[in-house]
């Protein structure tokens, strides 16, 4: 079925962004700025919607800091560590947001840098540590070290793909999977140069090119072709090589992202794409017209400071692998 002329991208924006707790986080290559729906009070009447609250902070990516910051590889580690530095902050904001005035009314710092530890932690032992430890009991029975590294990655990318199940079926999550969705369909009605109003917003697509989601499919791919030539380490050296080798393979993926992104009109580049996007069915939602509201607030607050239109390609570097 061809699709209408009208919601197809003219451009490719420099413009990214997450979901956070009942909000949007958007983001420019100057700005970005998180849009959260307030709670109501409980006497509230039925259907009473929330004020929605913007938080703008200015923005100097880090590759602007050296050049060497901007050679390729480097690039994708510094615009993993920036995207998941901005993560943090715009989720601090949501939650702090969610939490009422009468319960302190803010989530304390030191509270908020152990939960982020905490998950970083749980991620690597999921992802990581568990796949090669399963996989290292079955050593001598897989014939070599490319065989053994395929296992491996079968295992994560399993696991990977179970875990994003289990939490897209969990009740709590889905208000922000149709966040997530609200996003994508913002920055696509933006790309399509449309008004931005929930109803046109609404007529696009929840699934993005550009989505994390699909990066982290690709890290997992380009891990086997890293990995593959360390053979069938002793189990100490494999968890310190795949833990060590998590920006080599980060850096890597990127580029390909950065690759399959210019040419995402190509057919070849659609089909690399395809996975990925598919993937997006289990981290995004329909979203309503009042969510997609606040995911405009949030990008119109981008656009305030910022015009997509006149940022130079050196600026764009990093905003690959953000919607």
């Amino acid at each position: 079925m061809t699709q209408d002329p009208r919601l197809q991208a003219k451009r490719d924006a420099p413009i990214g962004g997450q979901a956070v707790l009942e909000g949007v986080m958007m983001r420019g290559v100057s700005t970005w700025a998180v849009a959260v729906r307030e709670p109501v009070a409980d006497d509230a009447p039925e259907g009473t919607l929330g004020e929605i609250k913007v938080t703008s902070e200015p923005l100097v990516s880090w590759n602007k800091k050296h050049r060497v910051l901007r050679w390729p590889i480097i690039r994708g580690v510094v615009a993993l560590g920036e995207s998941l530095n901005i993560g943090f902050k715009a989720l601090g904001i949501s939650a702090n947001a969610q939490v009422p005035e009468e319960e302190g009314g803010e989530i304390g710092g030191k509270a908020w840098a152990g939960t982020i530890a905490l998950s970083l932690l749980f991620a690597i032992g999921l992802f990581f540590i568990l796949p090669a430890t399963a996989t290292n009991l079955l050593r001598d029975s897989l014939p070599n070290g490319v065989v053994f590294v395929v296992v491996e990655k079968l295992f994560r990318i399993t696991i990977f793909l179970l875990y994003l199940y289990l939490i897209s079926r969990m009740k709590d999550l889905q208000r922000v999977f149709q966040y997530h969705g609200a996003e994508h369909k913002t920055i696509s009605c933006y790309e399509a140069e449309l008004p931005l109003t929930p109803e046109n917003a609404q007529q696009f697509s929840r699934l993005h090119p550009r989505c994390g989601t699909s990066f982290l499919l690709i890290v997992m791919i380009v891990a086997i072709f890293v990995f593959a030539p360390l053979g069938r380490p002793d189990w100490w050296l494999l968890i310190v090589s795949r833990i060590v080798g998590i920006p080599i393979v980060a850096g890597l993926a990127f580029e390909v992202i950065k690759l399959i992104g210019r040419n995402r009109r190509k057919r070849w580049a659609q089909i690399l794409m395809w996975p990925g996007m598919q993937l997006q069915k289990l981290t995004t939602r329909e979203p309503d017209l009042d969510q997609l509201a606040v995911a405009i607030v949030a990008l119109e607050a981008v656009l305030e400071v910022e015009n997509p239109d006149q940022v130079s390609e050196e600026d764009k570097v990093g905003m690959e692998v953000v919607a």
